[in-house]
């Protein structure tokens, strides 16, 4: 009501009512104070408002969206009075924000000071407010909703005086605890903190001495202080929690197909995605996923998911179970537009599908062999994360090993009938190999960076690997008599006095 008369899109003068549709029709969702006056109250049928009243009613449709970014900049303004602000959630009825003043309050002459301060200023803005200074979030949102006042300041340690008389809505309940506690003809927070723990928890369930421990300071209830939104991101309450794997995953196909169509419009799709779950405890677990290939497809992010659940078991410990889920995408990627068949199924995205369910399966991303701008085997290629899209190989290339050492391993006692030419017999790994046939020479020479000119720690590098600094290779493919299929290389040419070193570097299927 506030967001509409402060945009000049409803009068200032009532009756005025937001209605949304609902059972058996539209519904009303709020009044403004002269609405309230006539009798009307939230949830009504309004066919049957209007035949009630004779008063004519200005009815506007609900804007959710429109609601929530209006808060949000509420809670942006409220930072100037603290840091730590928390925009209400749905078991709030999204409708306020906490404000944590603890060591901010002195700034502002103490808390009696900053109430008045932030009440007086709403005031001057034309925005009807209810606030109440409190120990702990749920105590202060109970007094501001449900306290006589509006405003209070609750002093330290009085909480279960102050809470004791309000009622049981003021705890956060869903509706139907607290139908059930009605039933039962407990009516106020005093009357239900009275009783036996036990049998409580029995019939309605540990959330119920959760709010109950929360609002009067027993347990901890942390706050998730207001961040700046994220380009692709979605979140979904719920009054009732969850915690069946099943309900996560649709969930998380939900989340992802209200985001696909910002992904669609900016022309990305999510490479990296991450699920955050909000238990009522305040305790969050946070899932992280990896694509090989940008994506934007609901149904293949919910499999994801499903695989990651699978995979934690009981380690994913929903305690009371999970009132938020947030799916925001933290890595894009450009995605361009194909055409396809209506009715055929995409083609080229069978590897990419197999990796990613490989990667959730195992928990870990997968690798795969990356080509490097470097003449020497052992540094020409090297490890990285798993894409569909490889980075393409030279393919200029003569044959390579399919088992490459990481370093060269000594072949001695070597045997040659030409200086220059290959090896005709020589022992490596304790075993004497004779050669009945040889390919070669490949001559690999270092990058000029690499040469003996080169810095110390480049030259370290290459005697690490076996073999003189910067020197050239000469490589051979040899097959011995075994039927062995060797890569050998002699490490630079022979020297008066000293005989080249002959090093033996994969092995050939």
């Amino acid at each position: 009501m506030t967001r509409l008369r402060r945009a000049g899109l409803a009068p200032d003068r009532g009756p005025l009512a937001v209605a949304a549709e609902g059972p058996g029709g539209l519904r009303l969702l709020a009044l403004d104070p002269e609405a309230g006056a006539l009798g009307l109250r939230q949830g009504e049928l309004l066919g049957r408002v209007r035949a009630r009243i004779g008063v004519p009613l200005q009815v506007y449709p609900a804007d959710p969206e429109a609601d929530r970014a209006a808060l949000l900049r509420l809670c942006r303004w409220a930072e100037g009075y603290a840091p730590g602000v928390a925009p209400f959630g749905p078991a709030e009825a999204a409708d306020g924000f906490y404000i944590d003043v603890a060591g901010a309050s002195h700034l502002r002459g103490g808390e009696g000071p900053l109430v008045d301060d932030l009440a007086g200023r709403l005031a001057r803005s034309k925005i009807p407010a209810r606030i109440a200074l409190a120990d702990t979030p749920g105590g202060a949102f109970a007094l501001a909703r449900f306290g006589a006042a509006d405003r209070v300041v609750v002093p330290p340690g009085g909480a279960a005086q102050a809470l004791g008389g309000l009622p049981v809505e003021a705890l956060r309940l869903d509706p139907g605890t607290v139908s059930g506690l009605r039933r039962l003809g407990l009516r106020r927070v005093g009357e239900i903190d009275a009783l036996a723990r036990g049998p409580l928890a029995r019939r309605f369930g540990e959330a119920l001495l959760l709010r109950l421990d929360q609002a009067m300071g027993r347990r901890p209830e942390p706050l998730a202080p207001l961040t700046e939104e994220a380009a692709y991101r979605a979140a979904r309450g719920f009054l009732d929690p969850i915690g069946r794997q099943s309900d996560i995953v649709v969930t998380a196909r939900l989340l992802m197909a209200e985001i696909a169509p910002r992904l669609e419009r900016d022309g990305v799709g999510a490479c990296a995605l991450r699920l955050v779950l909000h238990r009522v405890d305040g305790m969050t677990r946070a899932l992280d996923l990896g694509l090989s290939r940008p994506e934007r497809c609901p149904e293949r992010v919910a499999t994801l998911v499903s695989l990651r659940l699978d995979r934690l078991g009981a380690a994913l410990d929903a305690g009371f179970g999970f009132e938020t889920v947030a799916l925001t995408v933290t890595v894009t990627g450009p995605m361009t537009a194909r055409q396809t068949d209506l009715e055929a199924p995409p083609q080229g995205d069978e590897i990419g599908v197999l990796a990613d369910a490989l990667a959730q399966r195992l928990g870990r991303p997968l690798l795969r062999l990356g080509a490097r701008a470097s003449h020497i085997p052992e540094r020409a290629g090297h490890t990285r994360p798993w894409t569909a899209d490889p980075t393409p190989w030279p393919d200029h290339l003569p044959p390579r090993p399919l088992v490459l050492f990481p370093r060269g391993e000594a072949a001695l006692d070597v045997l040659s009938t030409v200086p220059e030419g290959p090896p005709r017999r020589f022992r490596w790994r304790a075993r004497i190999h004779a050669i009945v046939h040889a390919e070669g020479p490949e001559r690999i020479a270092a990058e000029w960076w690499h040469t003996p000119g080169a810095p110390a720690a480049d030259r370290d590098a290459d005697a690490a690997n076996g073999g003189a600094p910067g020197q050239a290779r000469d490589y051979y493919r040899v097959e011995c008599e075994a039927g062995r299929r060797l890569w050998l290389y002699r490490d630079g040419p022979h020297a008066p006095g000293r005989p080249a070193a002959w090093f033996v570097h994969g092995v050939f299927p």
